[in-house]
């Protein structure tokens, strides 16, 4: 056994060690992925096996990794707002007072910023986190306004050339009350800067967004009337789309039911006669309107609290940004799947039901269980038209190759049917180089990095594998400043040294082999990345970047439903290492849980791949393996609430996106500047530096339609001007 770059037994890969799962809803500005109740580690599913010989003979198992259960935080449940005892009823009228006369005259009302404006009370309101994780999640630039602490003031509002400052005014609710301390309850606002709030709304002709809205007019009329209120738990109400709603939310189908849960609801009526329409409802209640003030302002609103932790936030709170902004602003959102099974060619341990494991020579995936891999991969596309682009993604071990067996879809006469069927179906799956014997590399030398990297790419390519250069995954996420103090200690859970304890000779190899991304992992700190959808340019090596991976709780080395059932619940169950539920669960009751945290992450809008195992892809029944029980579960969920499809660029393409939003953040925080010009219709973007910017509503050269929305990516040089030409939504 050629063993020269083993460095041992796959460690712990403590690749478990403080995952960060679930929503993974990673905000722009400090982001650390949150955990939601239930969120645990992926028990160390993340590494693959190592060692082994040119030609199919066998290679060195792996053992399994120590996993860091998550702990339980609680849902947010905000108290309700209530109307006001005695408000303080701002003016109605539309003369400024003479304290804010300044603000009588707009002097460029045509032009505004792309640029949104939050409003919460204080820091501690949760319509805060809700509207900026969203915001952060397309990345599109704003400000908060904290209103109990701040004043508000035209100034704030618009910019020194007379333009507003933004297109739209995202209010945690509608009317920002809170106590007086003597029984009842005060506006953060007072009437002057209310009307000074609708003054610019209605001179700049920005549209207002309240997130939670309680019914009455106070401190103006949405149109809203008294039905029921109180409290939903954790079983959902369902609410529908009305035709309007339809419009509005186009990008979930026409049927959708949208849980709402663990908020505080008024159930609403429409005041006759009033300029309102209903566009969420349950049953007769109605739960989101779009209505026009008397003074010819746009506004919407729903009238439930969310939290950004929910379904129901990632369902709606993207549609009433894009309705305020009239789906023009600068930033995007997309959906993803991606799967990577990781060490094919290669043998793991194999974890039986009656709780032994074997290593010698452990599980390798045979040609027949690839066949019906492209079988269940066709199948699936067949049954979710959503995913109809999903492809699998598979880090290979070259030391595994046979290169003596033939192209040929049958285990016929071939010396290892796995290799046949692997060069048969090359063109169905998309191969990643990661390495060829599969070692630890946080401390190889650079001939042997560089050997491990090329030798891989040489033997998949000579059994006609397409295999990009540019992209490496090496075995356990080595070599990225993450392993046990004791080399020796494949038992317990690294430490994450932090990317500067990175292998530099590795770095210098992977580099100079033409590598320009690395995979990372999730469940590292230092490979979580600062904004969402975005990489790690490596401190040691600049020219290379991190993109990371979700781990998933689908264990390397189990094969069927009985084997990951032992191994979760002695994990996660009542008596496990990690204890969690209160009672072992069944392998259905682990999928749906598993594809929840996983839909969290689609439904985001997260472009990051998740990651499996080549034993994971046995076929354990006709047409069934444990990777497409967990895929197919995923694209059915996302296809019971969304009509856009699911998008599976390959490594190379999604490599290149997460750069340029790398790149995007980066820009925005530079200064770059988009004013949109609403009587010319132009978009003029300046920047002091080079970059470049996402913007939606623009069909600039290359342009990508997702649903209704037209994405455009727009480089520029420094000190650019560009004039764009934006196309605003005509309908909600």
């Amino acid at each position: 056994m050629n063993t020269r770059y083993v460095t041992g037994r796959r460690s712990a890969l403590a690749a478990a060690v403080s995952v960060v799962l679930v929503l993974g809803v990673l905000a722009a500005g400090g982001n650390q992925a949150v955990a939601k109740p239930g969120d645990k580690d992926p028990g160390g599913v993340l590494g693959a096996g190592q060692g082994g010989v040119v030609g199919g003979g066998k290679l060195r198992p792996t053992k399994p990794e120590v996993p860091k259960a998550q702990p339980k935080p609680k849902e947010d449940k905000p108290i309700p707002v209530k109307d006001p005892k005695k408000p303080p009823g701002p003016s109605t009228s539309t003369t400024r007072t003479a304290s804010l006369s300044l603000a009588a005259v707009a002097a460029a009302p045509e032009k505004v910023a792309l640029r949104q404006l939050v409003i919460a009370l204080d820091s501690n309101d949760f319509g805060l986190a809700t509207w900026t994780s969203t915001l952060d999640r397309i990345g599109t630039p704003y400000d908060v306004l904290l209103a109990a602490s701040e004043p508000l003031t035209w100034e704030r509002l618009t910019r020194p050339d007379g333009g507003g400052r933004y297109t739209s005014i995202l209010l945690s609710n509608n009317s920002l009350l809170h106590s007086d301390g003597a029984g009842g309850f005060v506006s953060a606002f007072d009437a002057d800067e209310w009307n000074l709030l609708w003054q610019y709304e209605r001179d700049y002709k920005v549209r207002q967004v309240s997130l939670y809205t309680a019914y009455g007019q106070f401190p103006e009329d949405y149109c809203l009337r008294a039905g029921t209120e109180g409290g939903v738990g954790e079983t959902p109400m369902n609410a529908t789309l009305t035709t309007t709603g339809r419009t509005q939310f186009d990008y979930l189908t026409t049927t959708v039911q949208v849980p709402i849960t663990l908020s505080y609801v008024y159930r609403s009526t429409l005041a006759a006669g009033c300029a309102a329409t209903s566009t969420v409802v349950s049953g007769t209640s109605v739960l989101g309107v779009i209505t026009t003030s008397t003074d010819g302002r746009e506004r919407a609103a729903l009238t439930f609290t969310s939290n950004q932790y929910l379904l129901q936030t990632f369902l709606l709170t993207y549609g009433m940004v894009r309705w305020a902004t009239k789906g023009v602003f600068v930033g995007e959102r997309r959906h993803y799947l991606e799967a990577d099974v990781d060490d094919w060619f290669n043998y793991t341990d194999h974890l039986f039901p009656d709780g032994h494991l074997e290593s010698d020579p452990g599980f390798r995936m045979s040609g027949t269980d690839a066949n019906s891999a492209n079988q269940q991969q066709s199948a699936m596309r067949s049954r979710y038209p959503r995913a109809s682009q999903f492809t699998l993604n598979v880090p290979y071990n070259g030391e595994g190759i046979n290169r003596n067996a033939a192209a040929l879809c049958t285990s016929l006469l071939s010396p290892d049917p796995l290799t046949s069927y692997s060069r048969c179906l090359r063109n169905n799956f998309r191969w990643i180089n990661h390495t060829f014997s599969h070692p630890k590399m946080n401390f190889t030398t650079y001939a042997e990095s560089l050997n491990e990297i090329q030798r891989n790419l040489t033997v998949g390519r000579q059994i006609n594998l397409t295999v990009p250069t540019p992209i490496l995954k090496t075995g356990e996420y080595s070599g990225l400043g993450v392993y046990h103090p004791d080399p020796t200690n494949d038992i317990d859970p690294p430490t994450d040294h932090g990317l500067l304890a990175s292998n530099g000779e590795m770095l210098r190899a992977a580099k100079d082999a033409g590598v320009k991304y690395l995979h990372g992992n999730m469940s590292f700190p230092s490979h979580v990345p600062s904004c969402f959808n975005c990489g790690i340019w490596h401190p040691m090596e600049p020219s290379l970047m991190l993109v990371p991976d979700w781990p998933t709780n689908i264990a390397y080395h189990v094969t069927a439903p009985a084997e990951e059932t032992l191994f979760y619940n002695s994990y996660y169950g009542p008596n496990g290492k990690f204890p969690f539920w209160p009672r072992d669960l069944t392998y259905n009751e682990i999928i749906s849980y598993e594809t929840d945290i996983a839909l969290q992450h689609v439904v985001s809008g997260s472009a990051y791949a998740h990651t499996f195992h080549q034993g994971n892809l046995r076929q354990y029944a006709s047409g069934k393996s444990l990777t497409f029980d967990w895929a197919n579960e995923v694209a059915r969920k996302f296809s019971l609430y969304y009509r856009v499809p699911l998008q599976t660029p390959n490594w190379q393409g999604l490599a290149a996106y997460v750069a340029n939003r790398t790149t995007h953040f980066a820009s925005t925080s530079a200064g770059a500047d988009v004013v949109w010009d609403r009587t010319a219709n132009t978009l003029t973007l300046t920047s002091p530096a080079a970059g470049g910017l996402f913007l939606n509503g623009v069909r600039a050269t290359g342009f990508a339609a997702y649903g209704t929305d037209s994405i455009s990516w727009v480089p520029f040089g420094a000190n650019a001007s560009l004039t764009l030409t934006p196309v605003p939504r005509t309908t909600a």
